[in-house]
C-alpha cells in the first residue's frame, strides 16, 4: 500500500459534515507510515474545508469526479478539464426532451451558475449574490464548466441515470453520487476518477496494484475497479458493492478507518463474497 485514495461524502465525511476522530486518526497513521494519501471528490474545491480543518490535509484533491486537480496549499486549480460549451448545449436540450421539468447548474473554475429552480428548499448551497438564469443566457464560452448538473423531479436517480446515459454518452460522461437525489452530474467525455488518479498515481511512480481506494456511489465505480485494491463502503449503492473486489465495513463503522489500520499492521484481506440476493 503507498497510495490511499479515498471518496469524501458517505465514505468517510457523514451527512453533518464531519469526519470522525477514528477515521483522523487512520489517515494520520497512513501518512506518518509514509503512504501518499489524496482524496477523490464530486465536490468542487470551495467545498474541500473539513479536509484542511480536520484532517489537516494539505497536498492535492481531485475534484469534479477527476475533472480538477486543486492544490489546498495555494488555494490554486492545478489542471481541469472542462466540457465543450456546444456539449453543454446540446446536453441540456436533450435532457429536456426527456424530461421538461430538468434544472441545471454548472461548476466552473471561477464559480457556480444555477437556474431557476436548482436549489431545493433547505439546501446547504450558498449562493453568495449568485442570480439563477438559464444556463444559456449566463454560460459564456470562456467559461470553464468542469461539471454539469442536471436535477430531475420525482425521478429515481438510478432511472434517471439509466435513461439520460446513453442519450448523451456521446457528448458527456454522465455519474450520479447523491444517494435518493434525482441529480445527474456531467463531465467531458472520458473523464472520471479513476483516470485522473491514474495520471496523479503515475506522476509519483506508483502503480495501480500498489493503491487501496474507497467509495461508496456509482461515480467511484472506475476508481473502484482502477485500484488494486478497491473498497466499497458496506452502506453503499449496491453498484459499487456490485464492481469492488473488496468490502469495507460501512460508514457508520468508520470502515474505511478499519481497513487502513489493517492494512497498516499487515493483516490480510480477503475479497469480498457474492452480494446477497433480496
Amino acid at each position: 500500500m503507498r497510495l490511499i485514495a479515498s471518496d469524501l461524502d458517505g465514505t468517510i465525511i457523514g451527512r453533518d459534515g464531519k469526519i470522525s476522530p477514528r477515521t483522523v486518526r487512520a489517515f494520520r497513521s497512513a501518512a506518518a507510515a509514509g503512504v501518499e494519501i489524496v482524496f477523490v471528490t464530486g465536490r468542487p474545491p470551495r467545498w474541500l474545508t473539513p479536509l484542511a480543518e480536520q484532517i489537516g490535509h494539505r497536498g492535492r484533491v481531485i475534484c469534479s469526479n477527476g475533472a480538477v486537480v486543486y492544490d489546498l496549499v495555494s488555494g490554486q486549480v492545478l489542471s481541469a478539464q472542462a466540457l465543450p460549451y456546444e456539449n453543454i448545449l446540446d446536453v441540456r436540450d436533450i435532457i429536456l426532451h426527456l424530461h421538461p421539468s430538468a434544472t441545471f447548474a454548472a461548476e466552473t473554475t471561477e464559480g457556480f451558475q444555477l437556474e431557476p429552480g436548482f436549489i431545493q428548499p433547505g439546501s446547504v448551497e450558498l449562493l453568495d449574490g449568485i442570480v439563477p438564469q438559464l444556463l444559456p443566457d449566463s454560460l459564456r464560452r470562456t467559461d470553464s464548466v468542469v461539471k454539469l448538473l442536471a436535477r430531475g423531479t420525482d425521478l429515481d436517480p438510478d432511472d434517471f441515470l439509466a435513461e439520460v446515459g446513453p442519450a448523451v454518452g456521446h457528448l458527456a460522461a454522465v455519474t450520479h453520487s447523491a444517494p435518493g437525489n434525482p441529480l445527474l452530474e456531467m463531465a467531458r467525455p472520458g473523464i472520471n476518477k479513476a483516470v485522473t488518479l491514474a495520471e496523479y498515481a503515475g506522476s509519483l511512480g506508483i502503480d495501480a496494484r500498489d493503491v487501496v481506494a474507497f467509495g461508496d456511489m456509482p461515480n467511484d465505480i472506475e476508481m473502484l475497479q482502477w485500484a488494486g485494491a478497491g473498497y466499497a463502503l458496506a452502506s453503499g449503492h449496491r453498484r459499487a458493492l456490485e464492481a469492488a473486489e473488496f468490502r469495507a465495513p460501512a460508514f457508520k463503522d468508520d470502515g474505511v478507518a478499519q481497513v487502513i489500520e489493517d492494512r497498516l499492521a499487515g493483516r490480510q484481506q480477503t475479497p469480498r463474497g457474492p452480494l446477497a440476493t433480496a
